[in-house]
């Protein structure tokens, strides 16, 4: 299969299928754009509402968002290097570290987290239409403007992913000043109006690390799209790393540190925005930019929507389906749209289940991307075998035992040591604690993600280099 011509508006034609060096088009800055879109969302200020919602203090939701961002993002980069030296997704070059059947494991709760994440980025858009229909006029049934709004905004994230690679390149770039501009308009309008004078307390250390998880946990989920927009990169290592890590790293800086400080002049939106992450931000809004704020809104959902379709279409695909990435692509778009008419129609609570997935999702990722990063330095220096990649019989072979078991130890250990807000979720995690623990402050710390994450790696360093060494240790 070939790529797509750079100057046309056609549907990417290539799946998993690696990239030659004649086909990388793009530049390391070119990056910027996409990773910025995919998070310059409103939900991504509810983020900071939640950290110190969690029990900090502003000063101390602020460290919790720059050293959470300062962690994960640089991960996100390491995965995108691998996608220069592969030229192949990332769930596709994941499996030099778990064999090629091995990595089908990992592949399927990537996959499960990046269909989540899609679904809860056009729910966001959907709760918002509602919320701000609502305020514009409060007498009106407002619901077949909400399931045309569901429809329209759905519609958009598939088409776009559909068309692939290229043509989400330029639309997150358009998507992405946008966004800003309107965020830019909110920012001045909202600041002037809230009120600093209310004292704080001081959460503890457990909580600062429970926040800091928090952030982390957002961040290291992009890192299985990190390699499947830098396959069609030109340039150096060290420029892809930096410029992934920035655009995905900038948009979060600026929204969550504002997040924090509009929980600190407005306390009572942390509850607000649990129920409604985004429409929550509307109510103090003027009228006149309530029709501004809510096409910023859809615009910025649908930037991220697309980001995980695409990815999640990938996925699909190195799971093993034998379907054009297009179809793959639309399979996942069913899926999303049925998500999101179960959190938006059927589900009493939004905050709960979701704060329960990217916890539980973020367990996951943080072993994974620990095993893939420390696979990449260890044994990919001379890059990947192209051939291997998609041969189970090649020098990867079908299952890489050192992947396979440092990740489910990695996992097995992770999710014993978090907790979770959604009481049908958490009766399956914490096995690891006490009751006094679990409601103390080790679960309160969400530590298990941080856990994870070294486990992965330490182990998966011992057992690849030691007793369980792959046979190919240079591509």
């Amino acid at each position: 299969m070939v790529g797509v011509a750079r100057d046309s508006w056609q549907i990417e034609q290539k799946g998993i299928d690696w990239v030659g060096e004649a086909e990388r088009h793009s530049s390391p800055p070119s990056l910027f754009w996409p990773w910025t879109a995919a998070n310059f969302s409103f939900f991504t200020v509810a983020y900071g509402v939640f950290v110190v919602g969690l029990g900090l203090n502003p000063w101390q939701g602020a460290l919790a968002v720059v050293i959470g961002l300062a962690v994960s993002y640089p991960v996100v980069g390491l995965v995108a290097r691998a996608g220069t030296l592969g030229g192949a997704p990332t769930m596709t070059l994941s499996r030099a570290a778990f064999g090629h059947h091995g990595n089908k494991l990992p592949t399927f709760f990537v996959y499960l987290s990046l269909v989540g994440w899609e679904t809860v980025s056009v729910t966001l858009g959907v709760l918002a239409t509602r919320t701000i229909l609502e305020r514009i006029d409060p007498e009106l049934n407002n619901t077949p403007m909400v399931i045309l709004g569901f429809v329209i905004t759905a519609g958009l994230v598939m088409l776009i992913a559909i068309y692939g690679y290229d043509v989400i390149l330029r639309v997150q770039k358009w998507i992405t000043l946008a966004v800003a501009i309107a965020v830019v308009g909110y920012l001045l309008i909202i600041i002037p109006e809230l009120d600093f004078s209310t004292s704080t307390g001081t959460g503890g250390v457990a909580l600062l690390i429970g926040g800091v998880t928090l952030v982390i946990a957002n961040g290291i989920g992009w890192t299985p799209g990190g390699a499947d927009y830098s396959r069609y990169t030109a340039g150096s290592a060290k420029s892809v790393i930096w410029w992934t890590a920035i655009g995905g790293a900038t948009a979060p800086a600026i929204l969550m540190l504002f997040g924090v400080l509009l929980t600190a002049g407005n306390p009572q939106l942390a509850a607000a925005a649990a129920a409604d992450p985004i429409g929550a931000f509307a109510v103090a809004l003027p009228t006149w930019f309530l029709i501004p704020f809510l096409l910023a809104t859809i615009l910025s959902v649908i930037a991220g929507a697309v980001f995980n379709l695409y990815s999640s279409g990938l996925n699909l695909l190195a799971l093993g389906l034998k379907i054009p990435r297009w179809v793959a692509v639309a399979i996942d778009g069913v899926l999303m749209v049925i998500g999101g008419i179960y959190l938006v129609f059927i589900a009493p609570s939004f905050f709960a289940p979701v704060q329960s997935f990217l916890i539980v999702i973020g367990v996951v990722t943080a072993a994974w991307s620990a095993i893939f990063v420390t696979d990449m330095f260890l044994h990919r220096k001379n890059g990947y075998d192209k051939d291997a990649l998609y041969d189970p019989a090649g020098k990867y072979g079908a299952f890489n035992p050192a992947g396979v078991v440092s990740i489910v130890v990695a996992i097995v250990v992770g999710l014993g040591l978090v907790t979770s807000a959604d009481a049908n979720i958490r009766t399956i995690l914490g096995y690891w604690l006490t009751p006094a623990a679990e409601a103390g402050s080790v679960g309160a710390s969400n530590i298990g993600v941080a856990v994870a994450f070294v486990i992965g790696a330490a182990l998966y360093g011992l057992l690849s280099t030691t007793l369980l060494r792959p046979a190919d240790r240079s591509g």
